[in-house]
Protein backbone atom coordinates (compact mmCIF):
# COMPACT_ATOMS: atom_id res chain seq x y z
CA UNK A 1 0.00 0.00 0.00
CA UNK A 2 3.21 2.14 0.31
CA UNK A 3 2.22 5.70 -1.57
CA UNK A 4 -0.72 3.98 -3.21
CA UNK A 5 -2.67 6.68 -5.85
CA UNK A 6 -6.34 6.63 -4.23
CA UNK A 7 -9.72 8.33 -4.84
CA UNK A 8 -12.61 8.80 -2.59
CA UNK A 9 -16.24 8.96 -3.77
CA UNK A 10 -18.34 7.76 -0.04
CA UNK A 11 -19.70 9.50 2.42
CA UNK A 12 -18.00 9.75 5.61
CA UNK A 13 -20.47 8.12 9.11
CA UNK A 14 -20.26 10.21 11.98
CA UNK A 15 -19.92 9.64 15.54
CA UNK A 16 -20.09 12.55 17.79
CA UNK A 17 -19.05 11.97 21.36
CA UNK A 18 -19.47 14.60 24.27
CA UNK A 19 -15.80 16.21 24.40
CA UNK A 20 -16.29 16.74 28.33
CA UNK A 21 -17.50 13.09 28.91
CA UNK A 22 -16.34 11.23 26.01
CA UNK A 23 -20.36 9.56 26.14
CA UNK A 24 -21.60 8.71 22.47
CA UNK A 25 -23.95 11.52 21.76
CA UNK A 26 -25.10 10.49 18.26
CA UNK A 27 -24.27 8.16 15.53
CA UNK A 28 -24.51 10.40 12.10
CA UNK A 29 -24.95 7.62 9.85
CA UNK A 30 -27.10 9.65 7.11
CA UNK A 31 -25.29 11.98 5.47
CA UNK A 32 -25.15 12.60 2.05
CA UNK A 33 -21.56 15.12 1.95
CA UNK A 34 -19.10 15.19 4.48
CA UNK A 35 -16.43 17.78 3.90
CA UNK A 36 -13.32 18.44 5.63
CA UNK A 37 -11.18 21.66 5.48
CA UNK A 38 -7.89 22.31 7.02
CA UNK A 39 -7.06 26.52 6.81
CA UNK A 40 -4.19 28.47 8.22
CA UNK A 41 -2.21 31.73 7.99
CA UNK A 42 1.19 32.65 6.58
CA UNK A 43 2.96 35.75 7.45
CA UNK A 44 6.24 37.30 6.24
CA UNK A 45 9.52 38.84 6.95
CA UNK A 46 10.42 41.08 4.35
CA UNK A 47 13.08 43.25 3.43
CA UNK A 48 15.74 44.87 1.02
CA UNK A 49 14.87 46.52 -2.37
CA UNK A 50 11.74 45.77 -3.31
CA UNK A 51 10.34 44.56 -0.35
CA UNK A 52 10.71 41.14 -1.26
CA UNK A 53 9.62 38.35 1.43
CA UNK A 54 12.12 36.62 3.05
CA UNK A 55 10.69 34.50 6.27
CA UNK A 56 7.55 32.60 6.06
CA UNK A 57 6.00 32.18 9.31
CA UNK A 58 2.65 29.52 9.70
CA UNK A 59 0.01 29.64 12.40
CA UNK A 60 -4.13 30.05 13.17
CA UNK A 61 -4.22 26.51 12.51
CA UNK A 62 -7.83 25.94 11.91
CA UNK A 63 -10.74 23.90 9.62
CA UNK A 64 -13.94 23.10 9.49
CA UNK A 65 -16.13 20.49 9.00
CA UNK A 66 -19.38 20.19 7.07
CA UNK A 67 -22.23 17.93 7.00
CA UNK A 68 -25.19 18.18 4.23
CA UNK A 69 -27.88 15.60 4.81
CA UNK A 70 -31.40 15.32 3.50
CA UNK A 71 -32.43 12.66 7.02
CA UNK A 72 -32.52 14.77 10.12
CA UNK A 73 -33.46 13.91 13.62
CA UNK A 74 -34.02 15.75 16.85
CA UNK A 75 -30.96 14.68 18.48
CA UNK A 76 -28.99 15.99 15.22
CA UNK A 77 -31.19 19.57 15.86
CA UNK A 78 -30.18 19.33 19.70
CA UNK A 79 -26.28 18.56 18.40
CA UNK A 80 -26.76 21.66 16.79
CA UNK A 81 -28.47 24.41 19.05
CA UNK A 82 -27.59 23.03 22.22
CA UNK A 83 -31.21 23.16 23.13
CA UNK A 84 -33.05 20.90 25.95
CA UNK A 85 -35.26 17.96 25.13
CA UNK A 86 -38.59 17.66 26.95
CA UNK A 87 -41.27 15.63 26.48
CA UNK A 88 -44.41 17.93 26.74
CA UNK A 89 -45.61 20.63 23.90
CA UNK A 90 -47.96 24.03 24.02
CA UNK A 91 -49.42 24.98 20.33
CA UNK A 92 -52.51 26.14 18.84
CA UNK A 93 -54.73 23.67 16.78
CA UNK A 94 -57.51 24.98 14.22
CA UNK A 95 -60.67 23.05 13.80
CA UNK A 96 -63.52 23.62 11.15
CA UNK A 97 -66.79 22.22 12.62
CA UNK A 98 -70.41 23.07 13.38
CA UNK A 99 -72.49 23.95 16.17
CA UNK A 100 -75.41 21.82 18.12
CA UNK A 101 -78.79 21.58 16.84
CA UNK A 102 -79.65 24.28 18.91
CA UNK A 103 -77.18 26.51 17.73
CA UNK A 104 -75.23 27.19 20.97
CA UNK A 105 -72.86 24.53 22.18
CA UNK A 106 -69.61 23.32 20.01
CA UNK A 107 -68.25 19.77 21.15
CA UNK A 108 -64.20 19.44 20.79
CA UNK A 109 -62.20 16.39 20.64
CA UNK A 110 -60.14 17.28 23.60
CA UNK A 111 -59.84 19.86 26.24
CA UNK A 112 -58.36 22.73 25.22
CA UNK A 113 -56.12 24.57 27.04
CA UNK A 114 -57.65 27.30 29.82
CA UNK A 115 -58.57 30.77 28.54
CA UNK A 116 -57.15 29.81 24.77
CA UNK A 117 -60.32 29.74 22.87
CA UNK A 118 -61.79 31.65 20.16
CA UNK A 119 -64.66 30.83 17.94
CA UNK A 120 -65.20 32.63 14.52
CA UNK A 121 -67.92 31.89 12.05
CA UNK A 122 -66.80 30.48 9.00
CA UNK A 123 -66.98 33.55 6.81
CA UNK A 124 -65.24 35.25 9.21
CA UNK A 125 -62.20 33.50 10.31
CA UNK A 126 -59.71 35.54 12.37
CA UNK A 127 -62.54 38.14 12.23
CA UNK A 128 -64.84 38.90 15.70
CA UNK A 129 -64.33 36.74 18.31
CA UNK A 130 -67.77 35.04 19.57
CA UNK A 131 -68.46 35.29 23.20
CA UNK A 132 -68.42 32.05 24.85
CA UNK A 133 -67.44 29.89 27.69
CA UNK A 134 -65.52 26.31 28.12
CA UNK A 135 -65.97 23.86 30.21
CA UNK A 136 -63.70 20.66 29.06
CA UNK A 137 -64.38 19.72 25.84
CA UNK A 138 -67.27 21.61 25.43
CA UNK A 139 -67.75 25.22 24.03
CA UNK A 140 -71.02 27.63 24.73
CA UNK A 141 -71.80 29.99 22.94
CA UNK A 142 -73.23 33.44 24.80
CA UNK A 143 -75.38 33.84 21.76
CA UNK A 144 -76.89 31.35 19.83
CA UNK A 145 -75.96 30.81 15.62
CA UNK A 146 -78.79 28.77 13.27
CA UNK A 147 -78.85 25.37 13.64
CA UNK A 148 -75.76 23.37 12.58
CA UNK A 149 -73.91 26.20 11.80
CA UNK A 150 -70.46 26.12 10.43
CA UNK A 151 -67.68 27.48 13.00
CA UNK A 152 -63.59 27.94 13.46
CA UNK A 153 -62.15 27.40 17.09
CA UNK A 154 -58.54 28.08 17.44
CA UNK A 155 -57.33 26.74 20.86
CA UNK A 156 -54.30 25.86 22.40
CA UNK A 157 -53.41 22.54 22.70
CA UNK A 158 -51.03 20.79 25.45
CA UNK A 159 -49.36 17.79 24.92
CA UNK A 160 -47.21 15.19 27.36
CA UNK A 161 -47.33 12.08 25.15
CA UNK A 162 -45.56 11.06 22.35
CA UNK A 163 -43.91 14.17 21.83
CA UNK A 164 -40.31 15.15 21.74
CA UNK A 165 -39.64 19.44 21.89
CA UNK A 166 -36.25 21.23 21.72
CA UNK A 167 -36.99 24.42 23.39
CA UNK A 168 -33.81 26.91 22.64
CA UNK A 169 -33.24 30.13 24.51
CA UNK A 170 -31.11 32.80 23.82
CA UNK A 171 -28.74 31.16 26.05
CA UNK A 172 -28.29 27.82 24.59
CA UNK A 173 -25.18 26.99 22.84
CA UNK A 174 -24.08 23.85 20.89
CA UNK A 175 -21.84 21.49 23.15
CA UNK A 176 -18.04 20.38 21.74
CA UNK A 177 -17.31 16.99 20.86
CA UNK A 178 -14.99 14.85 19.25
CA UNK A 179 -16.00 13.16 15.80
CA UNK A 180 -15.08 9.97 14.21
CA UNK A 181 -15.74 9.44 11.02
CA UNK A 182 -15.88 6.31 8.54
CA UNK A 183 -15.54 6.00 5.03
CA UNK A 184 -13.49 3.98 2.86
CA UNK A 185 -10.65 4.55 -0.64
CA UNK A 186 -10.31 3.07 -3.73
CA UNK A 187 -6.86 2.49 -4.98
CA UNK A 188 -5.59 1.99 -8.90
CA UNK A 189 -4.88 -1.52 -8.09
CA UNK A 190 -8.84 -1.58 -7.31
CA UNK A 191 -8.09 -2.41 -3.11
CA UNK A 192 -10.96 -0.91 -1.39
CA UNK A 193 -9.12 0.69 2.21
CA UNK A 194 -10.87 1.48 5.43
CA UNK A 195 -10.36 5.55 5.86
CA UNK A 196 -10.87 7.22 9.45
CA UNK A 197 -11.16 10.88 10.40
CA UNK A 198 -10.97 11.75 13.98
CA UNK A 199 -11.68 15.61 14.54
CA UNK A 200 -9.87 16.19 17.91
CA UNK A 201 -12.52 18.75 19.45
CA UNK A 202 -15.09 20.14 16.82
CA UNK A 203 -17.88 23.13 17.96
CA UNK A 204 -20.91 22.91 15.49
CA UNK A 205 -22.16 26.62 14.65
CA UNK A 206 -25.55 27.91 15.86
CA UNK A 207 -26.67 28.61 12.59
CA UNK A 208 -29.20 26.40 11.31
CA UNK A 209 -31.45 26.97 7.94
CA UNK A 210 -34.87 24.56 7.88
CA UNK A 211 -36.72 24.67 4.29
CA UNK A 212 -40.23 23.34 4.08
CA UNK A 213 -41.29 23.28 0.23
CA UNK A 214 -43.60 21.20 -1.40
CA UNK A 215 -42.05 20.45 -4.69
CA UNK A 216 -38.46 19.68 -5.83
CA UNK A 217 -35.44 18.00 -3.72
CA UNK A 218 -35.90 17.55 -0.03
CA UNK A 219 -34.87 19.86 1.99
CA UNK A 220 -30.92 19.50 3.06
CA UNK A 221 -29.61 20.67 6.45
CA UNK A 222 -26.11 21.99 6.40
CA UNK A 223 -24.48 21.70 9.60
CA UNK A 224 -20.71 23.03 10.20
CA UNK A 225 -18.38 22.51 12.73
CA UNK A 226 -14.99 24.41 13.85
CA UNK A 227 -12.46 22.48 14.07
CA UNK A 228 -10.09 23.58 17.36
CA UNK A 229 -7.56 22.14 19.08
CA UNK A 230 -8.02 20.14 22.42
CA UNK A 231 -5.53 20.18 25.50
CA UNK A 232 -2.45 18.19 23.56
CA UNK A 233 -2.80 20.43 20.36
CA UNK A 234 -4.70 17.75 18.40
CA UNK A 235 -7.03 18.65 15.83
CA UNK A 236 -7.67 15.74 12.78
CA UNK A 237 -6.14 12.64 11.92
CA UNK A 238 -6.35 11.14 9.13
CA UNK A 239 -6.17 7.52 8.90
CA UNK A 240 -5.51 4.56 6.32
CA UNK A 241 -6.15 1.11 7.28
CA UNK A 242 -4.48 -1.56 5.09
CA UNK A 243 -6.46 -5.05 5.09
Amino acid sequence: MSNSNMANREVCDLIFLDYATKKPFLNLDYANVTTTELTGESTFACGGKGHPKRVQFSGERAGTLTIETQIQTVKLWQLITGGEVSASAKFVSRVETNVNEAGTEIALSEAPAAGSVFVYAADDDCGNALACTVADKTVTLADALSANAPVIVYYMKEVSEGVQRINIKSTSFPKNFTVYGDTIMKTEDDEVLPYRIVAAKCAPQSNMSLSFSNNGDPGTLTITCDLLADSDDNILDLILIEE
